[in-house]
């Protein structure tokens, strides 16, 4: 009994390892920035309207 629960503990490590591993990888500092962080680009229309 006790090896089954060694044995579904190692899966479960495995698991999260792969799933945190592809997450992460590549990234240097982690998550993207989404659109909230990027700060905001004025519009094209807007800078043909002033002179």
């Amino acid at each position: 009994m006790m090896l089954l629960l060694l044995e579904a503990l190692g899966a479960l490590v495995l698991l999260v390892f792969i799933v945190w591993w592809t997450m992460f990888s590549g990234r240097k500092r982690g998550e993207l920035p989404t659109e909230d962080d990027a700060p905001a680009a004025p519009d094209k229309q807007d800078q043909q309207a002033k002179p």
